[in-house]
């Protein structure tokens, strides 16, 4: 799909479709009242009539509307004026996207981002326009014996007020296109099945962007891992006969000397329990245990699109959690790369013993600041649900920056405390600690789990469990929260 920005007027155009707003109580935008005017009073005509109300989200296609070039004018409810903030905005970017990919319109142009938003710029509107859009039309369907046909929608110009705004409107263009992209390697990487979707596929994945890009690409084998002491990782591994792999990306383009802001991601490329197994219903979900690692790499590939000026790197852990012969117990104690043991009373808890052993290996890049993403509780999606992703930091600043990315882009999270008080739980009778800490505070538990192994540096933990994904008859990977991740280098790099 191509985007592009133009300065123009709605009654002057000659696309399949001009889409345009309506205010409830069916108060017309500048730009619809403009096409009322061209077509002598037609759409008020509708108005009257109660075909449109303008209530948020609704939709009304006009076709052939007297005095204007177009075929057709969309007609989008605006909801009341003084009520549209950015969940609204983007409510109603995805009703028009929905309502158009629907239909056999070729081109549009659109008029909404002429829409006030709050104290949010041209740059803003225009990036979500295109982020909302792209996500309206994702599809996988690569694996069906019969695709869906392709969509017929193949363009959108996004119309500029004013002509001042069209160089930072651009640059919103580029960065929704960008972050866009990375959406989409993150959700085809989390849909794609676990039979394809291994740590060895991962990979692969992460040698095409690093081709691509130009990032710098290691590939930690079992023997590295032996050899470095990881056994934590080694020891989820153990039950699988997929290869493990930490997976290591660097995009050095920030300044000589800066210190690298590292982005750690769980890769469990299925998650099935291991000795604790999970219960059988709805395990086809635990493919997506590894969107922690597709994250990293949608996120990689938005600032290589961008070719942002900022020191970046990503370091993957990544293997499979399945019960066999060989697979760790409850029991097992486990030395972790940093020297301290771990008593496992749950092998369901895997996605921590993974992220410990790649937190002390980052610490070799000397990083300014820490983020690791992990689906890693259940517990977190009963204390936040699938709304907002779990925060947790041992660092204010850190943690005001990745809250204020999340509300920049809607993918919004939500600080969670890290007390000492809580360290308690995990103490073990037989091991320096426990991989659990009961039922109670489970979510909290894990960040300060993982705490323990990035005591000296700015760190940051972003649980994911329930964001990650949705199931149900929208079942499927959100992509997020590469919008998050990617705002924050982003503001990081000063763009």
């Amino acid at each position: 799909m191509e985007f592009s920005i133009k300065n123009t007027q709605a009654e002057k155009q000659r696309n399949d479709c001009v889409v345009v707003g309506v205010y409830e109580p069916k108060k017309l935008s500048a730009a619809a009242a403009a096409l009322d005017q061209a077509s002598n009073g037609y759409i008020a005509s509708i108005l009257k009539r109660g075909d449109m109300k303008g209530k948020l989200g609704s939709t009304l296609m006009l076709y052939n509307v007297p005095g204007t070039a177009c075929q057709r004018v969309l007609l989008v409810g605006l909801g009341k004026e003084r009520e549209l903030h950015e969940k609204e905005y983007r409510q109603i970017l995805r009703a028009a996207a929905k309502a158009i990919i629907n239909s056999t319109v070729g081109n549009a142009v659109s008029f909404l981002t002429d829409i006030p938003v709050g104290k949010r710029d041209a740059s803003w509107r225009v990036a979500q326009l295109v982020e909302v859009t792209l996500d309206a039309s994702y599809r996988f369907d690569s694996l069906k014996s019969k695709p869906s046909d392709p969509y017929t929608f193949a363009s959108m110009v996004i119309n500029v007020p004013n002509k001042a705004d069209i160089e930072q409107a651009e640059a919103g263009l580029q960065q929704g296109l960008a972050l866009a992209a990375g959406m989409q390697l993150a959700k085809d990487l989390g849909n794609t099945p676990p039979n394809i979707c291994t740590p060895t596929y991962l990979a692969e994945q992460a040698g095409e962007l690093a081709q691509a890009y130009g990032f710098q690409l290691e590939v930690l084998e079992r023997e590295d891992m032996v050899r470095l002491k990881m056994g934590a990782l080694l020891g989820v591994a153990k039950g699988s006969r997929q290869p493990p792999k930490l997976i290591v990306l660097q995009h050095n383009k920030g300044p000589q000397g800066q210190k690298p802001t590292v982005l750690v991601g769980k890769g469990i490329t299925f998650d099935a329990g291991g000795i604790s197994i999970k219960p059988a219903a709805d395990m086809d979900e635990m493919k997506y245990d590894m969107c922690g690692a597709a994250s990293v790499l949608g996120t990689f590939k938005a600032i290589g699109e961008m070719d942002l000026p900022l020191n970046v790197v990503g370091v993957i852990p990544t293997c499979e959690n399945l019960p066999d012969g060989d697979a760790v117990k409850p029991g097992d104690v486990l030395t972790s790369m940093s020297g301290q043991t771990i008593e496992v009373l749950n092998t369901d808890a895997e996605g921590r013993l993974i992220l410990c052993d790649a937190l002390t290996y980052a610490e070799r890049f000397q990083p300014g600041t820490i983020v690791d993403i992990a689906t890693l509780t259940g517990a977190c999606v009963i204390a936040l649900g699938h709304h907002a992703t779990g925060l947790f930091s041992n660092n204010d600043n850190l943690a005001r920056e990745l809250l204020k990315a999340g509300e920049d882009t809607f993918d919004r999270a939500w600080r969670m405390p890290l007390w000492e008080d809580y360290q308690e739980q995990l103490s073990s009778n037989f091991a320096d600690m426990a991989n659990i800490g009961g039922r109670a505070a489970g979510s909290i538990t894990a960040a300060c789990f993982l705490s323990r192994f990035a005591k000296d540096v700015d760190w940051a933990h972003l649980d994911i469990a329930g964001t990650a994904w949705k199931s149900g008859k929208e079942k499927g990977s959100t992509g997020r929260p590469v919008p998050l991740l990617t705002h924050f280098l982003v503001q990081r790099a000063g763009k």
